[in-house]
């Protein structure tokens, strides 16, 4: 039974009904920790989260290669390589296991966080033992297809997406402006539940002068830095282009990516005199991002960016294009610079003015930390609880009232 209306609604205003201690949850994603990267991380937080309310979660993911036979609460299931994305699997359609797991201890709601071949499946086994579903929309297949040179094939995978979302009964964007996009798209319950950042981890007190030295760079080097995988997806072309044209200005600007991907190896090669730090994890994460003096994310494919939080919480200001997390967060001249989407010369000559601006960024430094810190993981928390438990009573209310 889907949510009525859904498109209109803030999973904030549902946050201030009262809890229902000892709910049961369940899970479902096809990537999880120690992977890195941002819906892994997404969820692991939210499934925190819920635990620390008193709820009872269980996980359904792919098996990964450090996991024992068994892991509490979680059913793993087969997985397979993701192709161009080393280290990472998509899961096994496990129809059969997880009707017999879930009918032996039936979740009050599921989560189902991805959309591939076990997200498929949880979804179709939810529907039939009539659990209610929401889902997560985490990754912009429409625009991976242009990202990887087959623009022809973003309409297909706008519907492959909107017919996996709408068999829910919400689906769980992060940002208004996405929310009002799905909508116009005829997805029928788009809701937002806005992304925490933990702000004790990433903080400017972390700025670290010993790691800013290996990098070369002393107390006045304007250190610009990119924070992600390193690929296609990121249009990281753009910003090694506008990190020359702040060479330009200041000749003695370092350049740092933080990140692994398939591009690595490519990039630095064509450009030796550029840092590359690989995968940074916790403390070793925060101190490189707080160890930054602008942050460079020309993306235009995520469906939000949590490392422009992350950013942000460490006081570093951000040069973005304008959508996703920085629409939502990031206000212009006070953070950093918001450019229209798409508009690479903007991108380019807002770097420049950025660095020629250096009293500017110092004032920046301090404003956007305190932008963010309202976003604190124990409310979003909360507002993911009460979603849940709405759809739980609606579903429950419905089977009441067919048995009337």
């Amino acid at each position: 039974m889907p949510v009525a209306n859904c498109h209109k609604q803030d999973t904030a205003a549902s946050s201030r009904k009262p809890s229902l201690p000892g709910m049961r949850y369940a899970i479902v994603t096809e990537t999880w920790p120690p992977e890195i990267n941002g819906v892994s991380l997404t969820v692991e937080g939210l499934a925190q989260g819920l635990r620390k309310r008193g709820h009872d979660v269980g996980l359904v993911r792919p098996r990964q290669g450090h996991d024992s036979a068994r892991v509490d609460d979680t059913l793993l299931v087969r997985g397979f390589p993701l192709p161009r994305y080393p280290g990472l699997r998509f899961g096994a359609p496990a129809l059969r296991a997880l009707a017999q797991h879930w009918e032996a201890n039936t979740p009050n709601a599921v989560y189902i966080a991805t959309e591939g071949p076990l997200g498929w499946a949880a979804r179709r086994v939810a529907r039939r033992l009539g659990i209610p579903i929401a889902t997560g929309l985490h990754t912009r297949f429409d625009h991976y297809m242009r990202d990887y040179g087959f623009p022809f094939l973003e309409p297909i995978a706008l519907h492959w997406m909107r017919r996996f979302h709408n068999a829910g009964d919400a689906t769980l964007v992060a940002t208004r402006e996405l929310q009002e996009w799905l909508a116009h798209r005829r997805f029928t319950n788009p809701m937002r539940l806005a992304r925490a950042v933990d702000g004790t981890l990433f903080h400017p007190t972390k700025r670290d002068a010993r790691l800013r030295t290996a990098w070369g760079a002393g107390d006045g080097t304007l250190v610009a830095m990119h924070v992600g995988r390193i690929a296609a997806e990121k249009n990281l072309a753009l910003a090694i282009e506008a990190f020359r044209a702040i060479e330009r200005v200041r000749p003695d600007a370092r350049f740092v990516f933080v990140g692994e991907g398939p591009l690595r190896g490519p990039l630095a090669e064509a450009n030796p005199d550029l840092v590359f730090c690989g995968l940074q994890r916790g403390e070793d994460l925060a101190r490189h991002f707080a160890s930054g003096d602008l942050f460079l994310f020309p993306s235009r494919s995520e469906t939000f960016g949590n490392v422009t939080l992350e950013a942000m919480a460490s006081g570093v200001p951000t040069l973005a294009f304008d959508y996703g997390a920085a629409r939502e967060h990031l206000r212009n001249g006070e953070h950093g610079i918001r450019v229209p989407d798409g508009d690479a010369a903007a991108f380019v000559t807002a770097a420049v003015r950025l660095a020629q601006d250096p009293v500017a960024l110092r004032r920046m430094r301090h404003a956007t930390r305190a932008a963010v810190e309202h976003l604190h993981p124990d409310q979003v928390a909360a507002e993911f609880d009460a979603l849940l438990q709405l759809l739980a009573l609606r579903r429950r209310d419905h089977a009441q009232r067919a048995l009337a």
